[in-house]
């Protein structure tokens, strides 16, 4: 590593599960060597995923300590010994993987991609992973078509923002549910025909309304515990619901014998799957730069905290009145 790399750097650390007082803002951790297939990335921006809240708390277990993080953008400082051949100090990259709360990263080659002229490193930060989920959800986890009544769940977060532009360019027709009656304008905005406000409106009816009471074809649910039996319950027959989040909590065991009256499907994907080969990855990547760039999709910040404040954006995210994706500058 070159000599002119500084030894240590700013970072957050997690040496034992909690609440947000368990992220631990240090301004000496050491900063990483990387190995064969890595990168050594200086992070200008750093993204905030509810997942991280799941690691922090220890709904998913992980090694402590730990430096939370699932992406980030900047710039390539350093090489591994091999397995970098595409790579060169000063590229500009975009990087999916661990360790994103930190000034520095060794980044998986394998997940790391070229940032393309003409997006910003704060844009390809923001889309990265919450993009390529909702990409990979429309087009893997349940074959959208156009035509079809789609249900997603908060429909203003992250995911959700990017699946209503993506169902609306396909020509699906989306029923969005928020927190709020404050996001009503936006989720109708990103692409939702119908929306309703959770705790005031009914879901079901506005199902049955707008499908004749046939049911979504599928259901595109981050929230997990608190609606997936009401998933369960406004899907149509050989309908799918996509349980990719647990933001109200894990879904809880059930009885495979509740597909049988429609013949239902129950996926639950994870994004890493997916895009588990790089010739998988480039392919969405592709299609996430595309979207971005000539069909000039709204990449949605809803706001960049410094790296210190850690602790707050955990509870903004947390407290689900946020909008689009959450940033950090180290």
């Amino acid at each position: 590593m070159s000599s002119s790399l500084p030894k240590t750097m700013r970072g957050v650390q997690v040496s034992k599960t909690g609440g947000t007082e368990v992220l631990e803002y240090h301004t000496d951790l050491p900063t990483p060597t990387p190995k064969a297939g890595e990168l050594l990335v200086r992070n200008t921006v750093i993204g905030i995923n509810y997942i991280d809240t799941y690691f922090r708390t220890g709904l998913y277990p992980s090694p402590k300590p730990e430096i939370l993080g699932r992406e980030a953008a900047g710039e390539v400082v350093a090489l591994g010994p091999s397995g970098v051949e595409g790579f060169k100090e000063g590229d500009r990259v975009v990087w999916m993987g661990t360790g994103g709360y930190a000034e520095y990263t060794a980044a998986p080659a394998a997940k790391t991609l070229k940032i393309p002229e003409g997006i910003s490193s704060e844009d390809a930060c923001a889309a990265i992973i919450q993009a390529l989920t909702a990409i990979t959800l429309v087009e893997e986890a349940h074959k959208v078509e156009k035509g079809d009544w789609v249900l997603v769940l908060a429909a203003t977060g992250g995911v959700g923002g990017w699946l209503c532009q993506i169902l609306r360019a396909k020509g699906a027709h989306t029923i969005g549910t928020v927190g709020s009656d404050g996001k009503v304008e936006e989720a109708k905005r990103l692409g939702a025909e119908v929306v309703v406000v959770e705790g005031e409106g009914k879901v079901e009816e506005a199902v049955k309304e707008k499908t004749g009471g046939e049911g979504v074809r599928a259901v595109f649910d981050g929230v997990g515990k608190a609606a997936f039996d009401r998933s369960l319950e406004v899907v149509g027959r050989k309908g799918t619901v996509v349980s990719f989040g647990n933001a109200s909590g894990a879904v809880e065991p059930f009885s495979i014998s509740k597909l049988t009256a429609k013949n239902a499907k129950v996926a639950r994907p994870t994004l890493n799957n997916y895009v588990y080969t790089r010739e998988e990855y480039e392919k969405y990547a592709d299609e996430m730069f595309r979207l971005m760039t000539e069909a000039k999709f709204d990449v949605r910040v809803h706001k960049t905290y410094p790296l210190k404040d850690v602790a707050q954006a955990h509870q903004d995210i947390e407290s689900r009145k946020t909008m689009g994706k959450l940033l950090m500058t180290p």
